[in-house]
């Protein structure tokens, strides 16, 4: 097909740009990969006047995104915006209104209208595609939509939020707080100046929202997603999870359970040995378990500038050389209402650090309590605290368990609690990989 396929872009930050230079300068080598000459008819963005460091005069400026998308001059809207809500969801749902493909790398909007917007897009017989906005440079959304369409996945796994992953693992090799390398972080550039939606799971929630979506055929938002963050992760933590070998990882997690979908975020202790554990800085991970391939891992970059927009220019050439397709696997209007299985019914060891007043007798009732659950010990030890509680030494009290429930855990914990002095207490799921 020699017709050229033109494109809008509306957001010419980072990605944008090294977009539009991916564009400009492998323009011979891209039409060979796709049979049509991709053109850049019309742009968008916040400041006109900002300096981008690259010349845009010979492209159509455009005033707003939603002028963008009703151009009749462009066949692909590519929004690299940003944000769950508008102009990026007015200005893509306007596009396929209009008759345009999509691409983006906008993970919040995807979480938040993905299914929305897929059954426009399928309505109207038209491709929304977004390999970008999931774990970096790992090509996971076309390996879920197209390489495993016969698989059932029964369980997906991995680390999807590379500042986090940086952050524990400074942690660990320097033994320094998360204050200290978050600030760090911030300083490289891997973290934003409002660290909350990454070291709190939220941006792990959204992409893990998008995976259990295509994996499960359910209808997901992130808010139905179990979460918790880092911020309560300490530097105890992770040393005497090494001690015992472990690894403590934020994870994102969803398995097909008897009682529905367990679909959660949080911290969790990965043996030493297990793949996954040996993810450090900003790389991201997912791991697959499926019906018929088993088990597949796949790990990359959290992605830049560049390689996302090397991920946006795919997702642009499938829609030149490719027929057309459902946006989900099943299709969007065929999607099950997710049925949510309670954290309480999750089955695991657990990791649990107590930190208590150091006087006789403490434990025994920690045992007492944690046999009242049902609950068998696999590891034990025990230190004094650099910490001290008034005129009394402080203790912790680190221990490992035998697969046990979440409810028996925290009924474990919440006894302790009165009956012994504990001044603080972590709890840590472990992961098997």
């Amino acid at each position: 097909m020699n017709v050229p396929i033109r494109i809008g872009i509306s957001g010419l930050g980072t990605v944008g740009m090294s977009l539009v230079t991916l564009i400009e300068e492998k323009s011979k080598f891209l039409q060979e990969r796709c049979g049509r000459v991709i053109i850049i008819t019309a742009i968008n963005a916040r400041s006109r006047s900002k300096d981008r460091g690259r010349q845009l005069n010979g492209y159509q400026w455009i005033d707003t995104p939603d002028k963008l998308a009703s151009r009749d001059n462009i066949d692909v809207f590519v929004e690299l915006m940003g944000g769950a809500d508008d102009p990026a969801f007015s200005s893509v749902r306007k596009a396929l209104n209009r008759g345009k493909h999509i691409v983006t790398a906008n993970t919040a909007l995807l979480a938040k209208h993905g299914v929305e917007l897929a059954e426009i897009a399928e309505a109207n017989g038209l491709f929304l595609n977004y390999e970008a906005s999931v774990a970096g440079w790992i090509p996971i959304i076309k390996t879920m939509r197209e390489s495993l369409a016969a698989n059932q996945v029964n369980r997906i796994y991995g680390i999807l939020n590379g500042t986090c992953n940086y952050i524990l693992t400074r942690m660990e090799n320097e033994g320094t707080s998360l204050q200290t390398c978050l600030i760090e972080a911030q300083k490289l550039g891997f973290a934003e100046s409002d660290p909350t939606c990454d070291i709190d799971g939220n941006d792990s929630a959204q992409k893990l929202a998008i995976l259990t979506s295509l994996a499960f055929g359910t209808a997901i938002s992130p808010d139905s997603i179990y979460l918790e963050g880092i911020r309560k992760i300490e530097t105890e933590d992770i040393e005497a999870a090494a001690k015992l070998g472990y690894r403590i990882k934020l994870l994102s997690v969803a398995k097909r359970t008897p009682l529905g979908l367990e679909s959660r975020v949080h911290p969790a202790l990965l043996p030493l040995y297990s793949p996954l554990a040996k993810i450090n800085g900003v790389t991201n991970a997912v791991s697959l378990e499926s019906d018929a391939v088993g088990h597949l891992m796949m790990s990359g970059p959290e992605a830049g500038g560049d390689a996302t927009a090397f991920a946006v220019a795919a997702d642009i050439l499938d829609i030149a050389k490719s027929g057309l397709g459902y946006q989900h696997r099943p299709p969007a209007s065929s999607l099950m209402p997710y049925k949510r299985a309670q954290m309480e019914n999750h089955k695991g060891g657990y990791f649990i650090r107590l930190k208590v007043i150091d006087r006789p007798g403490t434990m025994a009732s920690v045992a007492t309590q944690m046999a009242k659950q049902g609950i068998s010990l696999q590891s034990i030890f025990q230190k004094q605290s650099n910490q001290g509680y008034l005129d009394h030494q402080a203790a912790l009290i680190i221990f490992i368990t035998h697969e046990t429930t979440e409810i028996a855990v925290k009924e474990a914990l919440k006894a302790i609690r009165v009956d012994a002095r504990v001044l603080d207490s972590q709890m840590i799921r472990i992961e098997k990989t």
